[in-house]
């Protein structure tokens, strides 16, 4: 945690976190009802950079203002879903979400003083496969959707945009730490 944060940016922070969360997670709700082929969706696109917003206000503000992102983030994303999305999305959505970023808050605590790329890139990974589990099987069984061939696509573009993420994670990261002496 930069704990050295000027207050100011403390304050301004947290919001843009949580909008972003909001966002992110909206979008990929109902941009999963959109296939690209029978492997992926156009929301596996998308949701992966909520586990950026996640690790970076869990590294940036620590492991309780990374849950009140992820529970207001919940909150907000699950009531604006069920208005953009279908209520069985929405639910689907909500219940993975939930698990999978209070896991990976966890397992990004559990490796904080790891090398720095580390915690965000294991973390996602488990976060990662947890999401795509409850939200297709939730979202999808029973339906004529191909939902486990969606899945492991859904899963593989996570951890490719896992990779991609950690060089903006490290940015995001330093910048904001330049911040703090500042």
């Amino acid at each position: 945690m930069i704990t050295s944060l000027p207050e100011n940016n403390r304050r301004w922070i947290f919001p843009v976190f949580l909008l972003a969360m909001v966002i992110i997670v909206v979008s990929a709700n109902i941009l999963v009802q959109y296939p690209i082929n029978n492997w992926l969706t156009w929301g596996a696109l998308t949701y992966p950079l909520s586990y950026l917003i996640t690790d970076l206000t869990n590294k940036v503000m620590g492991p309780a203002a990374a849950k009140k992102v992820v529970w207001s983030g919940f909150i907000v994303a699950v009531l604006l879903s069920a208005l953009l999305a279908t209520p069985r999305i929405a639910a689907a959505s909500g219940s993975a979400f939930l698990l999978s970023q209070l896991l990976d808050i966890h397992v990004f605590n559990r490796l904080r003083q790891a090398r720095w790329w580390k915690a965000p890139l294991i973390s996602s990974t488990i976060g990662s496969a947890l999401d795509t589990l409850v939200f297709f099987s939730l979202a999808f069984a029973g339906t004529t959707v191909p939902w486990v061939t969606l899945g492991i696509g859904d899963y593989a573009v996570k951890m490719m945009i896992a990779i991609i993420l950690i060089g903006p994670y490290g940015g995001l990261l330093k910048r904001l730490q330049m911040k703090a002496v500042q």
